[in-house]
């Protein structure tokens, strides 16, 4: 019997981010044996305290790991990867809807900084 699917596309689903990574992919491994809280304190004297706009140092560190390691060359294709991708999404701490660093804050950071 033919029966067409109707399309579902704009219901809603209670999901985890954290169900939706496998036990075993790499970005849980290296987040289980990775502290990359180090990162905060030696970026700590390039940001001030009171001035310019809040920003989280390590999400951007972690987005240039994800794109070194999964040989993501192009800042706005990171960006539209982490955009789909659940697993990157999780290990940056992001939420469904958090929004994602814009690709030209990476890119100021990787050609600008130098620590």
């Amino acid at each position: 019997m033919l029966k067409p699917r109707e399309f579902t596309q704009n219901e809603y689903e209670f999901v985890s981010i954290d169900d939706m990574v496998p036990s075993d992919h790499l970005l849980r491994k290296i987040d289980k044996y990775i502290d990359f809280s180090f990162i905060i304190e030696k970026v700590r004297p390039y940001y001030s305290e009171e001035k310019g706009r809040p920003s989280d140092p390590l999400i951007l560190f972690k987005m240039m790991f994800i794109g070194y390691l999964y040989g993501i060359r192009s800042e706005r294709k990171l960006e539209q990867e982490i955009r789909m991708n659940m697993a990157y999404r999780w290990f940056l701490g992001l939420k469904f809807h958090d929004p994602i660093p814009h690709h030209s804050t990476i890119s100021w950071n990787r050609t600008k900084t130098r620590i």
